[in-house]
């Protein structure tokens, strides 16, 4: 099953590491960035659609820089993404240009894709460039972003990327060979896992941090990465990017890497966004009751069942619901502010014109706004 998802794949997202196309001291790996550029050519050739998540600018412009180590403040990150930005994509554009290869660079922030208006001119600006043999290559916009500096890692950036093309598989190409029973590096009994059909939390347990200079993700971002491309139908790959020919190896079938499986029931495109692409500015804690009634039986949120309100927020905006302990539940759109929601908390519905002198909806959150996660 999962080499054949792998080979009907028509449109597919590649992120393509730090740690792949530039390294500390060395600056930018040419051979490997001609290589890779090759083998997305010889993808090409077999009537894939491609389209590239590249991390690496902000390396590059170290090494240019001459800066001894990672900077730590949010200028001198975004000094070195000015700098390495136009190198990255310059070597990207002589790469593609041996194989007679059209490319395109495409920067984003966390707000292009939170703002549906946005997101969706964006959805339509890839799908023109893919409609015209271009291959987009999409990188953060380090520059002007200054929330934490990127989405978090470029591994969220490309899960999010593959539902805004409409992805058929995204892959990620990694320094290890995929998803291991334990590190690899530290224990030698470890052993590849070729399928998972549920990101878990034993999965995710089984996933740490990075460790390197130039990576800022890790193997627990690419299985975070892979559970939310799951909820949009789209299978993910993990596979070695470090040596030549990985990508053809994985779509002849030769069972390389780790596949995820993409869930039986793909989550209708808005609430894919809601829930995975717009970040929560408030949260409300709900009672059990609440929980059940849109967890189990697909009921809008309702003041009665809200015990907490947590943070600043404003109508429209989106917020997490979570449960007694913590543990976030859902997210959507709130019909009524943080202020407003603090008095009728724990009322009911009937209740809310006489608390606040006024009631546009009965609902916090209505069920079309709200997805369950």
């Amino acid at each position: 099953m999962r080499d054949q998802i792998v080979k009907d794949a028509r449109r597919v997202v590649i992120k393509v590491g730090s740690r792949l196309v530039a390294s500390k001291g060395m600056g930018l790996n040419g051979e490997r960035i001609d290589q890779l550029a090759a083998e997305l050519a010889g993808l090409k050739a077999l009537g894939k659609e491609i389209v590239m998540v590249s991390s690496g600018a902000i390396v590059c412009g170290i090494e240019k820089l001459g800066l001894k180590e990672y900077p730590k403040s949010l200028p001198l990150k975004q000094a070195a993404a000015a700098v390495g930005q136009s190198r990255l994509m310059w070597a990207y554009e002589k790469a593609f240009e041996k194989q007679g290869q059209k490319v395109a660079q495409v920067l984003l922030t966390s707000e292009d894709l939170a703002n549906r208006a946005r997101f969706l001119n964006s959805r339509h600006t890839l799908t023109a460039l893919l409609e015209h043999g271009v291959v987009p290559i999409i990188n953060e916009n380090d520059t002007v972003a200054v929330d934490e500096i990127r989405f978090g890692d470029n591994d969220s950036l490309a899960g999010m990327v593959a539902h805004l093309v409409d992805a058929d598989l995204l892959v990620i190409l990694s320094d290890v060979n995929g998803l291991y029973t334990a590190d690899p590096r530290h224990n030698p009994k470890a052993t590849l896992i070729p399928v998972v059909t549920e990101v878990t939390a034993e999965i995710e347990q089984r996933a740490g941090g990075t460790t390197s200079f130039e990576g800022t993700g890790g193997m627990r971002t690419k299985v975070l990465a892979a559970r939310k491309a799951a909820t949009y139908g789209v299978a993910t790959a993990i596979v070695s990017g470090e040596r030549p020919g990985q990508l053809s190896a994985l779509f002849d079938g030769q069972g390389i890497g780790t596949v995820f499986l993409p869930k039986g029931e793909r989550l209708p495109s808005r609430k894919h966004w809601i829930g995975y692409t717009v970040k929560a500015k408030g949260r409300l804690t709900l009672d059990d009751g609440a929980v059940e009634a849109l967890a189990r039986k697909g009921k809008s949120l309702l003041p009665s069942g809200i015990t907490a309100v947590h943070g600043d927020f404003n109508t429209g905006d989106c917020v997490a619901c979570t449960d007694r302990s913590g543990r976030e539940v859902a997210k959507g759109f709130a019909n009524y502010s943080s202020e407003a929601i603090a008095k009728i908390k724990g009322l009911k519905s009937s209740e809310i014109q006489k608390t606040l002198g006024y009631k546009d909806y009965d609902e916090v959150i209505h069920r079309d706004n709200l997805v369950i996660l």
